[in-house]
């Protein structure tokens, strides 16, 4: 066992977080170093999948994300955008379980928070300087602190500073779309689906809604093209005029829920193609830091979450040798990551009717209940055991 191994983690978003629960459930020592004063995220929602919820489940976390995720159910289905159905969205794995919520991003953040001691996280840090030698890493603050540790994660997010330690920096690119978000309150649509996501697919661009907080709150997002590139930002202002014109003459369930908004967010959707890697001797990068990816599976903290359990696991029983632990773990991540940014794209080019033929688009919707079984059946944990051995 190796426990005595001190891991510092640059981020304290839903990645780092999500690795510093894993590492602490396996008695390794954690630091988590957040740049903002609290710790924090805005209103908005996502998705915890099978292939995630099962490993934050064996850490003890189910009950705590049972009382505020929302579940998903079998109800979950494809549109056109005049509310014809395309087909259904699989929501389970190949056992038949279930486990799917959508989670209210703060919801989340505070589930992860309170699986670390309060005294292993560190806000008001922001990161501005790596060096490492033989015997540890040490990492610099702007508020004049530093810390050393024999591993250092980098889970700083898609504008990362600690990448350019690990790689040469890659710049995000910009998929020429818009994402407008929200969240409205249940009972302002009465007759809405409790357990369902729903997505509405266009000419180049969809909407889609699913519920969060135990469904006391839906969640809507509508994807549109834009001409000029939009900041990657989870607080920009949207204009909410602009939403309900992009949509208009949709599906009535998607034009009723855009006259009750009152408000929005927007942000441009940004991904990078795939690092040469991702590890340099005891520095290693994880979530968006190493592979940020368009939002068309909704892999992208269940992702993170994965890179947080397989370093859990190969820093265990390292024996002390971390460099080879994190090697182990970038050969392991490395291939699923970049499978999983690719597909995310040619999702989102399904959905906005990137095709001359529709019906292409239409099968290959019903079909991609393989790719999502695919994704949900995965066992990061089996698999990191496994690759370690």
């Amino acid at each position: 066992m190796s426990k005595n191994i001190h891991v510092a983690i640059v981020g304290g978003g839903l990645g780092g977080l999500a690795a510093a629960a894993a590492l602490v459930h396996r008695g390794i020592s954690v630091a988590v170093y957040e740049q903002a004063k609290t710790l924090g995220e805005v209103g908005a929602g996502i998705f915890i999948y099978p292939n995630s919820l099962r490993q934050l489940e064996r850490i003890g976390l189910g009950p705590a994300l049972a009382r505020v995720g929302a579940k998903v159910g079998t109800d979950s289905a494809y549109y056109r955008m005049d509310g014809s159905v395309v087909g259904k969205i699989l929501t389970t794995d190949s056992s038949g379980w279930n486990g799917m919520y959508g989670m209210h991003r703060a919801d989340m953040l505070n589930t992860l928070a309170a699986a670390v001691p309060a005294s292993a996280i560190h806000t008001g840090h922001r990161c501005i300087g790596f060096s490492q030698d033989d015997h540890g890493a040490r990492v610099e603050f702007d508020n004049g602190q530093a810390a050393t540790a024999d591993v250092v994660i980098a889970a700083d997010g898609i504008k990362s500073v600690l990448q350019k330690y690990a790689v040469a920096p890659s710049a995000p690119e910009y998929s020429g779309f818009r994402a407008y978000r929200g969240l409205i309150a249940a009972d302002k649509l009465p007759h809405w689906k409790r357990e369902a996501h729903q997505v509405w697919m266009g000419d180049g661009k969809h909407f889609m809604v699913f519920p969060v907080r135990r469904g006391e709150l839906l969640n809507y997002v509508g994807f549109v093209p834009t001409h000029s590139e939009t900041v990657e930002s989870w607080s920009a202002i949207g204009d909410r005029d602009e939403l309900a014109a992009s949509f208009a003459g949709a599906d009535p369930r998607v034009t009723e829920l855009l006259d009750k908004v009152e408000s929005c967010f927007w942000w441009g959707l940004h991904d990078r193609k795939p690092l040469e890697k991702w590890t340099h001797g005891r520095l290693t990068l994880l979530g968006d830091a190493a592979h940020p990816m368009l939002p068309h599976l909704g892999q992208g903290a269940n992702q993170a979450i994965e890179d947080g359990t397989a370093l859990a696991v190969l820093l265990q029983k390292c024996g002390g040798d971390v460099q080879a632990a994190l090697q182990s773990y970038e050969a392991l991540r490395r291939p699923r990551t970049s499978f999983v940014q690719a597909e995310s794209r040619k999702n989102g080019m399904r959905y906005d009717s990137k095709y001359q033929d529709m019906a292409q688009r239409d099968r290959e919707i019903a079909n991609i209940a393989e790719l999502r079984k695919s994704l949900y059946d995965y066992d990061i944990e089996k698999e990191a055991a496994e690759f370690r051995a």
